[in-house]
């Protein structure tokens, strides 16, 4: 089943990038607390995802901030070292917290699983955002296959 608006996020295990190196989080503790804008992309340095997905969020940090978001945070099934090395090729550092779903217990337990088996990525997470207050989801937009719409930076903007 697929979360829904009013759902409250999953707890599930995922990695995050330290100065320490990979460390385990729970995503209860990642997005628990405060305003939080989560988007998912498939995969880490892919066109879209590249190109536009999280350049988006990264410009529009500020602009996040200003609407009264604690966080932006990136998840993909990567793991915590491509996630790091993304965003630090994305100069994302201080602006979009980097979050690892390596084994895809997050996205699956979210329901937003995709077969990538055909580009030779395995299961993968579809492209989605959501608004997320103080753990539970106040917004979510779940991209058609192949698009990139309704989880883009502008479009979460205007939906705070």
């Amino acid at each position: 089943m697929t979360i829904a608006k009013g759902d409250k996020v999953p707890n599930a295990t995922v990695m995050m990038a330290s100065s320490e190196g990979p460390q385990q989080a729970q995503t209860q503790d990642v997005l628990g607390a405060g305003k939080v804008a989560l988007f998912a992309v498939p995969g880490a340095f892919t066109p879209t995802c590249s190109a536009k997905h999280l350049p988006g969020f990264v410009e529009q940090a500020d602009a996040f901030k200003a609407k009264g978001v604690d966080k932006i945070v990136c998840m993909s099934v990567n793991d915590a070292f491509v996630m790091d090395a993304w965003g630090a090729n994305q100069n994302a550092s201080g602006k979009v917290e980097m979050m690892a779903d390596g084994n895809g217990e997050f996205t699956r337990a979210l329901g937003l699983t995709m077969d990538g088996a055909a580009f030779g990525m395995g299961e993968r997470s579809q492209r989605f955002s959501a608004i997320i207050e103080n753990g539970v989801v106040q917004e979510l937009n779940v991209e058609a296959p192949g698009a990139f719409e309704v989880s883009s930076a502008e479009y979460m903007l205007e939906q705070l």
